[in-house]
Order: structure tokens, then sequence, then C-alpha cells
């Protein structure tokens, strides 16, 4: 069995804390729209950072943004921001909480006029990299090229996210055809 030369290559304690998210996230689709802007929130919380510190404060960033419902994230006020900026256990970034609020509010937008953020996103399927990074800068808050193909490769919706000999990659295959991708 082979994965992925990234996990391969790690040591075993980093191992740990990033094969679980390779195998079981990596790359599946998500139906659930506050699973989605959850990952959203992570991808841009990673920005500048490793992925590794996102892992080990996912949990953290649970609890603070209320399991990520966007409904109440999006009617987040002055305390909550400064709440967030006080909890040691995720990204203290204005602008990245900022960002998470408004994409909340974008994402009850979207829920509004297509039912869902993932039949908003299945609406605009497909694109190449390029003209979803557009879209995404559109729509929403802290979203550049690199946050916005990361953000789609984990979601399955952009290739990428394991090599073709990893033993993930054909269960990934197997769970996509909400994208119908190939």
């Amino acid at each position: 069995m082979s994965y992925c030369s990234a996990i391969e290559n790690m040591a075993e304690e980093k191992k740990a804390i990033h094969k679980p998210y390779h195998d079981h996230q990596y790359g599946f689709p998500i139906h659930d729209d506050n699973e989605l802007f959850c990952r959203l929130v992570l991808e841009i919380n990673q920005a500048g950072l490793s992925w590794e510190t996102i892992l080990k404060k996912e949990a953290t960033f649970r609890k603070a943004y209320h399991n990520f419902d966007a409904k109440k994230v999006a009617a987040y006020a002055d305390a909550d921001v400064a709440r967030l900026l006080a909890d040691a256990g995720i990204i203290r970034n204005r602008l990245k909480v900022n960002a998470a609020i408004e994409n909340a509010k974008t994402i009850l937008t979207l829920q509004k006029e297509y039912g869902s953020f993932a039949k908003w996103l299945e609406h605009h399927h497909p694109k190449t990299k390029d003209e979803w990074v557009k879209l995404f800068k559109k729509t929403f808050r802290f979203t550049g090229g690199e946050i916005v193909n990361e953000f789609l490769m984990s979601i399955g919706i952009l290739p990428g996210a394991h090599s073709a000999d990893c033993v993930i990659y054909k269960k990934v295959m197997k769970s996509r055809p909400m994208w119908n991708l190939s």
C-alpha cells in the first residue's frame, strides 16, 4: 500500500496528526453547508501558517465558531469578535475573524438564492482554477488563489488532493459523483 509521498515521508509524530485528515477528509466531497463553511474558514486561517497548526487547533476552532454554524457566525457582533481575538486556541487575526463572519453572511445569501452553498458550488462547476479564484474573490473575503485552490481540492472539486498511486485516491474518486469529475 502506498500513500501520497508527503504522508509517507513524514516523521511518525507528524504523521499521527496529518494521516487521519489525509485518509478521511482531504479530497472527499462535502455536502453539508456548515462543514463547507468550516473547511473554508480553516483554509483561510491556514494562510501564512502550516496545515499542521490548523489541524492541531481544529477542535478549538469548532468550539469557538459554534461548530461552524453559518447562521450563528453570521450573527456575531463586536463581543464575539473580541472573544475570538482573545482565544489562544484559534488564529487570532482580525482580518481572518472578520472574513469568517462576512463569509458566513455570504453563505446565508447563497443559500437563499441557490438552496445551499453546496448547490452554489455545483451550479458553477466546472470551472478552471483561475475562474474559481475570480469567482471566489468576487463572492467571499480573504480568498486568494492558494486558499481557493486548497479549499476546492480539499472538498473534491479540483483534482490534486492525492497522487494517483495513493491508496486513498481510489476512495476519493468513488466518492466524487456529486461534482461529476473524472
